[in-house]
């Protein structure tokens, strides 16, 4: 009964590591699978329709997009050694690119476009190898700013196919079947409940492709026409080498919008370790590093076979907190039908056949929705008047650039034109004015020890100097002291257990004050605990024998207002603040 209790509270059925019967992880493997095949097919054909790409090349590009997502989707779920998150993380083609790749095939072809993908995955690397190291300047203030103005980039091009039907096609067809389709999701997404809701964009789908065969624009030739089981005859683009101005130009964009694609991974990543454990447990980002090593290995792949980029899928959090289910073999089954849905061409053929009118309907509420997403990211944190000013200012300047309204005669052509796309100026405005608040925040002090016991009088003799910098008297430093001890004796407790010397271990200490609060990094090699989960568990084990290791927790625990313990593949760094004392009253 004791172990019933928190799963029926929490809601979870399957943990990650659970195996529920064969059908079950086949019927949500399926459902998934449904939910998202419509906008990873959709998203290329958008993207290569509007830059006039041939029909050869887009067939193959929505073929390798679905086979990608399948293989990438799976990787996620059984996490192959440091690649991977071990969670149901479905991964699909990102919107976010579709501005930059409209451009990139518009000007360089989809060869060009296959090396700007396959060079700014290996960044996606870098960043998922050293995350801890970024984690003050891709803020979620620079991610929200970022994802909102993906609207302002990508609405105008939706906006366009919106009329983009066959000439002989009745007049009435194009705006009839668009809304309908933004009518049918909208109505559901808001007043359906549960599961039922989490179908809206496909409901709204079938509903304006029904209403576009009224009028004939919904291609059922294309359908009949295609094989049940085959591949694409051709339409690989290779790649091109050239390495020209037009590459060099496009290059920085590229970049920049794979790192807020890992930011967006990242959040996916925190979102569904929160809701796929019977007891809350703190994040480990090793598993968050591997999701964002995962969705580069898909991005690297996408390049390679001349296709859009790949993201994590916010929908598979919210299929996996409403079932309850979140054991990883979900993942795999909805991987597994991807890949077998890409050697169906007439499955896909449906998808292609969509009219222009109705994807444009459904990408509209999609990028929206993102919006809206961009909004939450930015005030997740809490948000202050530096936040704000960041995220308002970039924001705006992102508007302004991307419409040309900002002294065009001379940024126009700035390097290659790079700042006409809005989301590039407006996220590197973000990103400079957040480097701006750190250089100019009062400096932080810091001290580099190695990670043993003897190092403790040196900490203490920083602690006190850091405190008497800082305005605190005695008090204040006799609780950093003891913070600090029980600190890295809660650190060093495996390492004494263990009885090896690892002499090239480091600990790195930088403390600052942020109001009334003394802020503590302890920075070192990972351990295989997280101490948030330690700490949070002394609560219900207070009837058994404490070991050393918990007398120095429950210490920490009581010197301390909140800890915050982030694990990495190569760094654990434990945050911990404490509060000054009141002042006294003579």
């Amino acid at each position: 009964m004791a172990t019933d209790t928190p799963a029926s509270q929490s809601g979870v059925r399957y943990e990650p590591n659970d195996r529920p019967p064969t059908l079950l992880v086949a019927g949500l493997g399926l459902q998934l699978a449904i939910l998202t095949i419509a906008g990873i097919a959709i998203t290329p054909v958008i993207v290569i329709k509007a830059a006039g790409g041939s029909e050869t090349y887009m067939l193959w590009a929505v073929f390798a997009s679905v086979l990608i997502s399948g293989v990438s989707t799976i990787l996620q779920a059984v996490r192959v050694g440091r690649i991977g998150a071990g969670y149901i993380l479905l991964m699909g083609t990102s919107g976010a690119f579709i501005a930059i790749c409209i451009t990139a095939i518009a000007e360089g072809g989809p060869a060009m476009l296959a090396m700007l993908v396959i060079i700014s995955s290996l960044f996606q690397f870098a960043l998922a190898k050293r995350l801890s190291l970024f984690r003050r300047i891709l803020t979620p203030t620079v991610a929200g700013t970022v994802i909102m103005l993906i609207s302002v980039t990508v609405m105008p091009i939706i906006f366009d196919l919106l009329d983009k039907v066959k000439d002989t096609a009745d007049p009435q067809a194009a705006p009839l079947s668009a809304l309908v389709t933004v009518l049918v999701i909208t109505a559901i997404a808001i007043k359906g409940t549960g599961v039922f809701r989490l179908w809206a964009p496909v409901a709204g789908i079938i509903a304006g492709c029904i209403v576009g065969g009224f009028f004939g624009i919904y291609d059922t030739t294309r359908i009949s026409e295609s094989a049940w089981i085959g591949f694409p005859q051709g339409g690989w683009p290779g790649f091109d080498l050239s390495f020209g101005p037009t590459f060099w130009t496009l290059l920085p964009g590229f970049i920049f919008v794979t790192m807020i694609g890992a930011i967006e991974t990242i959040g996916d990543a925190v979102a569904i370790q929160r809701i796929s454990w019977r007891r809350p447990r703190a994040v480990d980002f090793r598993s968050v590093q591997g999701a964002v090593t995962a969705d580069g290995v898909g991005n690297l792949l996408s390049g390679l076979a001349g296709t859009v980029p790949n993201t994590t899928y916010s929908s598979s959090v919210s299929v996996t907190e409403l079932t309850g289910v979140g054991a990883r073999g979900v993942g795999i089954a909805a991987g597994t039908i991807f890949i077998v849905l890409a050697c169906f061409p007439k499955a896909l053929s449906a998808i292609l056949a969509i009219p222009n009118p109705v994807a444009a309907g459904y990408l509209a509420i999609l990028v929206a929705i993102l919006f809206v997403v961009g909004m939450k990211v930015v005030v997740q944190d809490g948000i202050d008047y530096r936040k704000g000013m960041i995220a308002g200012v970039s924001f705006w300047v992102g508007v302004g650039f991307q419409h040309g309204a900002i002294f065009p005669e001379y940024f126009a052509e700035f390097a290659g034109g790079l700042l006409q796309n809005g989301m590039t100026a407006g996220g590197l405005t973000a990103l400079l004015l957040t480097l701006f608040v750190e250089v100019t925040e009062p400096r932080r002090r810091r001290i580099n020890l190695p990670f043993h016991i003897t190092t403790l009088p040196k900490i203490r003799e920083f602690l006190q100097s850091f405190a008497s910098h800082s305005g605190w008297g005695e008090a204040m430093a006799d609780r950093l002291d003891a913070a600090s001890e029980e600190t890295l004796l809660t650190l060093l407790e495996r390492k004494a257990m263990s009885g090896e010397e690892e002499p090239s271990r480091r600990l790195h200490i930088i403390a600052h004050k942020e109001g009334d609060e003394a802020v503590l990094e302890f920075i070192a090699s990972a351990t295989e605990e997280n101490l948030q989960d330690r700490i949070a568990l002394l609560g219900e084990r207070a009837s058994e024998a404490s070991t050393e290791q918990d007398v120095s927790l429950r210490l920490l625990r009581h010197i301390a207002s909140s800890v915050q313990h982030q694990q990495y593949h190569d760094t654990d760094i434990l945050t911990i603040r404490v509060k000054a004392p009141a002042p006294t009253s003579d």
